[in-house]
């Protein structure tokens, strides 16, 4: 339990994993609420995995403290993996056997007997859209059937932590959409997710709270809307109608906003982001302002919009770079 009294499903306080001279996770301190989506968010190389790996016991820490369900993940690992499951970047299912034959076997591995690991697994592949492919081989699957089946194994007994790393990675937009609302369900049934992503989009659309990490540490932490208002009261958008006066515009714009105004991929839109102390309604006022200056110009908008800060914009601001960078947690390159 916090400061606050929320009681906490991961705490950690300045964990430490080193992998030879390399620093994977260098002090992370987190705080999931239960019942909640908690986003990882970092480009490859961040520590993301690693942490996961640390938490579900499945690596060994070199330094800090880590709690699951206030068990140790060091002194009471059976403690932690009675509470967890674990679902990675890559299917664990086996693609020889059927989506049936998978569950069955887990749910009898985890002590199921045959007729109930029969029916979990039924229960399952309907929940997940399965069931017309139940007795089809998974390496006949598509990447997202493949990745919905391999959740599907993670919760064969519903856990009280599910650890979902980078569970999209590959998937096309409607796969994609498919397993978030499978996170969605699970957590409506009181399991806590730990997200790890790249996606910001994903991250955005599912995390409660975030937290972004950048080379083993975490460099910022809140909700997706304390994130975005962190680095600017907003963005504002402008498509004009003539593209052979956005240098005008944009000179005009930058001085009006009293911020940079960036040429974007559309020969005819600019982008600025309004910095600083501005609040909303300052911005409102401001983004007001700038487009009574490009009417006064001569200059005419087709389309205008003022929005808060995207992740995007928030994970550059902190980073420097993208959410994607090509290497691993142990600092190797990745191979696609």
């Amino acid at each position: 339990m916090n400061e606050s009294g929320t009681e906490l499903a991961i705490e950690t306080s300045g964990l430490v994993k080193t992998f030879g001279d390399k620093r994977a996770l260098d002090g992370v301190d987190l705080a999931v609420p239960r019942g909640t989506v908690y986003g990882v968010l970092g480009p490859n190389g961040a520590g993301k995995t690693t942490a996961v790996r640390v938490l579900a016991t499945l690596l060994r820490p070199d330094g800090g403290q880590a709690r699951v369900f206030g068990h140790d993940v060091r002194k009471e690992p059976d403690a932690v993996r009675a509470r967890v499951s674990l679902t990675g970047q890559y299917a664990s299912v086996d693609e020889d056997l059927t989506g049936t034959e998978n569950l069955v076997l887990l749910g009898r591995l985890v002590g199921y007997r045959k007729p109930a690991a029969r029916e979990r697994s039924a229960r399952l592949l309907e929940a997940f859209g399965l069931t017309e492919a139940a007795d089809r081989q998974v390496k006949n699957y598509s990447g997202g059937m493949r990745r919905r089946l391999d959740i599907a194994a993670s919760i064969i007994n519903t856990p009280d932590l599910l650890f979902l790393d980078e569970p999209t990675t590959g998937l096309d937009p409607r796969s994609r959409n498919q397993v978030w609302e499978i996170v969605r369900v699970v957590v409506a049934r009181g399991t806590t997710v730990l997200l790890t992503t790249q996606y910001l989009e994903e991250a955005d659309r599912l995390a409660n709270r975030i937290a972004v990490i950048d080379h083993g540490k975490v460099i910022a932490e809140g909700t997706p809307g304390e994130l975005k208002s962190s680095v600017g009261a907003g963005s504002v958008h402008v498509r004009l109608r003539e593209a052979g006066r956005r240098d005008e515009a944009r000179l005009l714009l930058a001085s009006v906003l009293d911020a940079a105004v960036e040429p974007e991929a559309d020969p005819v839109a600019l982008t600025a982001r309004l910095e600083g102390e501005s609040t909303e309604r300052g911005a409102a006022e401001q983004a007001s302002r700038a487009l009574a200056e490009l009417a006064a110009a001569g200059i005419t908008v087709d389309d205008f919009s003022l929005g808060q800060p995207s992740l995007d914009e928030v994970f550059l601001t902190l980073t420097g770079r993208p959410a994607e960078d090509g290497t691993s947690d142990d600092g190797k390159e990745m191979v696609a």
